[in-house]
């Protein structure tokens, strides 16, 4: 069993968590500019990622480079890593590869707690990628405790590029923001990245 064999009742049954679906969890944050870097990037990028529409197109056209941006805002003290293998308990179901993880050790070689930031691509319907998230995000939450670098909050996304729909994990709640946020613009977005990981 991986990651991608969890539905979000599977989620919730195997670890008895309790859901909580409503709006926003984040505060309103602080809009960044985009690089020259990024603009160009999304401006060649999303046009491509949506007309061929595939999963790696997305992730490699439009999430990517949104990731790299938000790590360089950061000064590289965070670490990003693309489609690395995360087996954390695999008696628990809890193994695979994570699209993208973030984590706040500057150490790029390999992860390193505490994982703060997960992040799962999907080709254009966000649902069925919230279980998989959840899993990821419990993943993050036991490998941080095993680390003896527990964090209160874990965030996760399930994302197409274009839309981002959030997840919260605080102990054994888990919060759906309902509102799906679209790229472009950009601006508000790398907002509401930084501050998950700064602060979160």
């Amino acid at each position: 069993m991986s990651y991608s064999d969890f539905s979000l009742s599977k989620v919730k049954r195997n670890f008895n968590l309790t859901t909580v679906e409503n709006g926003r969890f984040l505060p309103e944050t602080q809009s960044i500019e985009p690089s020259f870097y990024l603009k160009e990037a999304l401006s060649e990028g999303l046009p491509l990622a949506t007309a061929t529409g595939s999963e790696k197109a997305r992730s490699e056209l439009i999430i990517s480079p949104i990731l790299v941006e938000v790590r360089k805002i950061l000064e590289r003290k965070v670490s990003f890593f693309s489609g690395e293998d995360f087996t954390v308990a695999p008696e628990l179901g809890l193994s695979g590869v994570c699209d993208f993880l973030i984590s706040r050790s500057p150490e790029q070689i390999f992860i390193e707690a505490p994982a703060i930031v997960i992040i799962e691509a999907k080709k254009a319907d966000l649902k069925p990628g919230l279980g998989q998230c959840a899993a990821e995000m419990i993943a993050a939450q036991k490998f941080n405790e095993t680390n003896n670098i527990p964090i209160k909050i874990i965030y996760g996304s399930v994302s197409s590029g274009t839309a981002w729909r959030f997840l919260k994990l605080e102990g054994q709640t888990l919060s759906i923001d309902l509102n799906d946020y679209a790229v472009p613009p950009v601006e508000i977005l790398l907002g509401m990245l930084v501050w998950m990981i700064r602060e979160g």
